[in-house]
């Protein structure tokens, strides 16, 4: 039996592995509170500067001219962050960003190559030791290095943590398992903000919020390897011992479970030629994806920390504002759940449309006037926003892993991470553009929305469709695509001669004589993506489009048609498909139609 009825009869989604989920999800608690440690511990309070004469210049001055007006201990009271050193506390958290996206390059193709349960042991174990370095920094130099070595761990446990609860479970329960990563670090944020009202101190905040990841950790360490990625590896007799221990402890009977011998396709990644990062760009299908999903997730990342970096200077408790800004993302996850589970949503067009809807609101707060109500406010829409990216952010992990095989996985999810990573680098700078315009940072966070909505059209639905475990099952012919369709072996003609402008017309009238159900298939992809395609009639029409009548009539026997009856009919046509084109397209495109019809 392969995999997927291997599962079947160990159970989907049993008692141990809802515990293994569950130790997983909870996990991602302690990641958030890391991940919004700066918030708190590098809180700037009201302060006014105080002249005096006499006192000597430097750090003595500083010290002398600066009174903090509120009872609050942060890096900034401690180390004197303000004016010209404000700029610390912003590249404090710039430094964990940019950990986290070496973090995804490098532990998401470690992981493919050693395990997933060896990097994420050591991942975590080394956040809580460089946690506690954090707490106990004599200076902000070392501060900040810590800061970037537990981004470093950060991304890479986080990506393989999401991973494995995708890899225990059935396929049936991915987007169950996503979501409830996702709701589990929106919980972090909230619980952190309350963390942060009881305990004022930073260091003591700094050492409490990272106490909980030693108790994760020794939980994990008796989670088991992934029997996905074992099985992906050709360690098939690995495989069937750890679906064997999942069975006993679900009360399953699976003595007699023998996996399929996979052969040298499967076997240690022999025959994908080695994947890895580099297939993401040699294999066709890959890099398209790769890139569409590179867009998405910069997008997501760069409206969801803009939102919130910019709705964060609302007035008011800031432990309020961060517990606020973390549980308004709950409603989001529920909708997830249902939407990319119903046939007519899916995947594919709930993230689209969640991301569209979060670049709209953005675009509404253009529009709202300033002292507005409370309901109709930028700060509601702005919140409204986040709600929808921070769905489209939970259905993209969801997505993304089911785009790629398992051979490759944690390596897309990587590199997606990481472009990911740069989105929430440079979202700080976003809100910095109301210097500019008030309007234009939400100016950037509608278009970069709607732009990743429309682009996640493009890629395929994956709902109710089988895992791909190798690269040479992602390239069946079985599996249905958008941009891997039929239409795009027209781009790979040469140039057509008059001599075999026929033969051409032949097999494009071979492959429009399919099933119905292929020709409606290949209609819709040729209008989503006609712009792209119609640099093919360029190509296949000779080179200046300065065809006659006589051409015509040698290549097609239809001399009594004139240039302008070719012209007139391959527009009405196309525009019975609503299509606009070029006049040069329209020429080139009606001899193309009329020598099929002759023929």
């Amino acid at each position: 039996m392969d995999l997927e009825e291997a599962l079947q009869v160990v159970g989907e989604f049993g008692p141990y592995q809802r515990r293994a989920v569950a130790i997983l999800v909870l996990t991602q608690v302690y990641m958030a509170c890391q991940s919004m440690l700066i918030i708190l511990v590098g809180s700037t309070p009201e302060y006014r500067m105080e002249p005096q004469d006499g006192v000597p210049s430097g750090q003595q001055e500083l010290l002398q001219r600066v009174t903090f007006t509120e009872d609050i201990d942060s890096i900034v009271t401690e180390w004197f962050l303000v004016k010209q050193q404000a700029y610390k506390v912003s590249l404090a958290g710039s430094l964990f960003f940019a950990g986290l996206l070496v973090g995804n390059v490098v532990f998401g193709p470690l992981s493919d190559k050693i395990g997933r349960r060896p990097v994420y042991l050591t991942g975590l174990f080394f956040e809580v030791i460089f946690g506690y370095v954090t707490a106990l920094a004599p200076s902000y130099e070392v501060f900040a290095v810590s800061r970037l070595l537990v981004g470093l761990m950060n991304g890479g446990i986080g990506l393989v943590c999401f991973v494995l609860t995708q890899e225990y479970v059935g396929k049936s329960y991915w987007a169950m398992t996503g979501t409830l990563t996702s709701m589990s670090f929106a919980v972090g944020i909230a619980l952190f903000a309350a963390l942060g009202y009881f305990v004022r101190p930073w260091r003591n905040l700094a050492a409490v919020a990272n106490t909980s990841g030693v108790l994760f950790f020794l939980m994990s360490v008796t989670l088991p390897e992934s029997p996905r990625w074992l099985y992906s590896q050709g360690r098939t007799e690995q495989a069937e011992e750890v679906l064997r221990y999942i069975a006993l402890r679900n009360g399953n009977a699976a003595n007699n479970l023998r996996l399929k011998r996979v052969g040298g396709a499967k076997a240690g990644n022999r025959g994908n030629g080695g994947a890895g990062v580099l297939q993401l760009v040699i294999h066709p299908v890959l890099r398209l994806r790769t890139m569409v999903l590179m867009y998405v997730w910069y997008a997501c990342s760069l409206v969801y920390y803009g939102l919130t970096l910019g709705a964060g200077e609302t007035s008011g408790s800031r432990y309020v504002n961060v517990a606020m800004y973390g549980l308004v993302e709950l409603p989001a996850y529920p909708l997830c759940i249902y939407f990319i589970n119903k046939h007519w949503a899916g995947r594919r067009k709930s993230m689209a449309s969640f991301l569209c809807l979060a670049g709209s609101a953005c675009f509404c707060t253009m529009f709202i006037p300033e002292g507005s109500g409370a309901l109709l406010s930028v700060t509601s829409f702005a919140l409204l926003g986040k709600l929808m990216v921070s769905a489209a952010f939970n259905i993209a992990y969801v997505y993304t892993s089911e785009l790629y095989p398992t051979v490759i996985r944690n390596a897309g999810l990587g590199v997606c991470s990481m472009s990911c990573r740069v989105g929430g680098i440079l979202a700080p700078f976003v809100p910095s553009m109301r210097a500019l315009h008030t309007s234009l940072p939400f100016t950037v966070f509608c278009l970069s929305g709607l732009s990743a909505g429309c682009l996640g059209l493009l890629l395929p639905e994956t709902l109710n469709g089988p895992a791909a475990e190798t690269l040479e099952e992602l390239g069946s012919s079985s599996r249905g695509r958008v941009l891997e369709s039929k239409v795009s072996e027209l781009l790979v003609l040469p140039p057509c001669s008059r001599k075999n402008k026929r033969m051409l017309t032949h097999n494009a009238i071979s492959a429009a004589a399919e099933p119905a159900r292929a020709a409606v298939s290949m209609i819709t992809s040729f209008t989503r993506h006609v712009r792209r395609l119609f640099f093919v009639p360029r190509r296949l029409f000779c080179t200046k489009m300065t065809i006659r009548n006589q051409t015509a009539c040698e290549a097609g026997g239809v001399g009594s048609s004139s240039p302008e009856q070719l012209t007139a009919a391959a527009r009405n046509v196309f525009t019975s498909f609503r299509l606009k084109l070029l006049p040069q397209e329209i020429a080139g495109l009606s001899l193309f139609l009329m020598m099929d019809l002759k023929d």
